[in-house]
């Protein structure tokens, strides 16, 4: 398929959008339901699309300014986009685009993907020595800064619970810049019964709780277990008490200062470091 212009909104080209992917974007609630449910996930900028397209994603289409093209078209020739196959790229200015998607687009892209299947959690935990689970963790921004500090500070994989939003929103994977791509995750459901399932594995399960009777982290670094997967819970109230009852350990930051905890994105990166 070639180029399409959509340079006036209007126009029947506009309506002509195979899926209304680009609509709507700044609806997160919407998006958070629609993207799964169509198999889609949407990846902004050029160094997050190459990134997943490296992963082996597909691209389904893609939405750009005319100034952008010429970053974009070693992407457009691998992925067989535009004037290159039959993968539809949508051009239009500035103005135009944020008509369509509500916002101002200034990274360059947005494609549409496929969204590929989830791997099981035994195939992710295979050959993994340390793993995170984030459980419930609702603002997408944190999962993503998560996901890209367990990229950075090799972790080998993370699980995210039923409740975690979703770490292929479009802003997780712009706040990971695309190491959502290169870190294994899935989902673990049932939760916190698939806890059963990473013993199983051989994990501890250290859950990183405000106890009182809790490890220090620098406890658990000074001797740390073979297989270990470090649980972290939602903003605000964190893990639930369940869980923390269930997980084999409790782990505390220590704080200073009167200041009781760090943001969940934080306190993983610090939980990454020290047990790295």
């Amino acid at each position: 398929m070639p180029i399409v212009d959509l340079s006036d909104p209007s126009v029947p080209a506009h309506a002509a959008l195979p899926l209304p992917e680009y609509t709507r974007l700044t609806d997160v609630a919407l998006r958070r339901r629609l993207e799964p449910e169509r198999g889609l996930y949407l990846a902004e900028s050029t160094n997050v699309i190459a990134r997943a397209v490296e992963a082996g994603h597909e691209p389904i289409s893609f939405l750009t300014a005319p100034r952008w093209l010429p970053d974009l078209d070693p992407l457009l020739r691998r992925t067989g986009a535009g004037e290159y196959g039959h993968v539809p790229v949508y051009v239009a200015p500035e103005e135009v685009l944020e008509k369509i998607t509500g916002f101002h687009l200034h990274r360059s892209a947005i494609a549409a993907m496929h969204r590929p299947e989830l791997p099981a959690v035994a195939d992710v935990l295979r050959g993994a020595r340390r793993v995170a689970v984030l459980e419930g963790i609702t603002d997408h921004a944190n999962v993503g800064a998560a996901l890209r500090s367990a990229a950075g500070l090799a972790v080998d994989a993370v699980l995210v619970t039923p409740t975690c939003a979703d770490p292929l929103y479009r802003r997780s994977i712009r706040v990971s810049m695309g190491t959502v791509f290169q870190v294994p995750w899935t989902r673990i459901d049932p939760w916190p019964g698939g806890l059963g399932q990473l013993r199983a594995a051989g994990f501890t399960t250290a859950a990183l709780a405000l106890r009182e009777d809790a490890l220090t982290l620098d406890e658990l670094a000074a001797d740390p277990p073979e297989r270990l997967a470090l649980i972290l819970g939602t903003e605000g109230p964190g893990l639930s008490e369940a869980t923390i009852a269930a997980a084999d350990l409790a782990v505390r930051i220590p704080m200073s200062h009167g200041v009781d905890s760090l943001n969940v994105a934080a306190a993983a990166a610090v939980a990454f470091w020290a047990t790295r």
